[in-house]
C-alpha cells in the first residue's frame, strides 16, 4: 500500500466509523396504514364539536394520506379548503411538536384554537398543551417541519 493511499484511508476511517445510515423522513401527515388521523373526520371537529369516525367509503387523498369523512358534505368541505380543516403539525401530537419530537395522536385529545385543529397523543398531553397554547404553538412552529426527519 502506498503512503498516500494509507493516509487517505487513515483520514477517512473516523468519518466511516461515525457515519450513520440516513433515516427515512416521516410522512407529512400522521397516518397508520395510509389513513390520516386515525380515520377521524377532520371536518367533524368543527361541525360536531368533537371527533367523528370517518367512513372507508367516503375518502379524499391529500398530502399522501387517505382522509375519511362521515359523509360526502364533509368530504366536499374539506376538498374545497383543506387547510381550514387539516390539523396543525400534520395531525401529530401538537404538544410533542412543541417539545421537538413526533408522537401519534388519539381522536379524543383535541383542541380548536383560533380556528385551527390541534391533536394530542392523549388527554394528559392535552392538559399540558392547554397550559400555554400560544407558547406551545410558537415552539411547535419553530420545530415544524424539521422534526419530520
Amino acid at each position: 500500500m502506498h503512503r498516500r493511499t494509507f493516509a487517505k484511508l487513515t483520514l477517512a476511517a473516523p468519518a466511516l466509523f461515525f457515519a450513520r445510515p440516513a433515516l427515512a423522513r416521516e410522512p407529512e401527515i400522521y397516518q397508520e396504514g395510509g389513513v390520516a388521523i386515525d380515520g377521524s373526520d377532520p371536518v367533524g371537529y368543527f361541525t360536531n364539536n368533537g371527533p367523528v369516525a370517518g367512513s372507508s367509503s367516503v375518502t379524499v387523498n391529500y398530502k399522501g394520506a387517505t382522509w375519511r369523512f362521515a359523509d360526502q358534505a364533509s368530504a366536499d368541505a374539506f376538498q374545497s379548503n383543506p387547510t381550514a380543516y387539516e390539523p396543525a403539525f400534520g395531525g401529530y401530537c401538537a404538544f410533542a411538536a412543541s417539545r421537538g419530537y413526533l408522537a401519534p395522536t388519539t381522536p379524543e385529545a383535541w383542541t380548536i384554537y383560533e380556528d385551527k385543529l390541534y391533536l394530542n397523543a392523549n388527554l394528559r398531553a392535552r392538559e399540558l398543551w392547554l397550559q400555554d397554547i400560544p407558547g406551545n404553538i410558537a415552539k411547535g412552529n419553530a420545530n415544524w417541519p424539521g422534526i419530520l426527519g
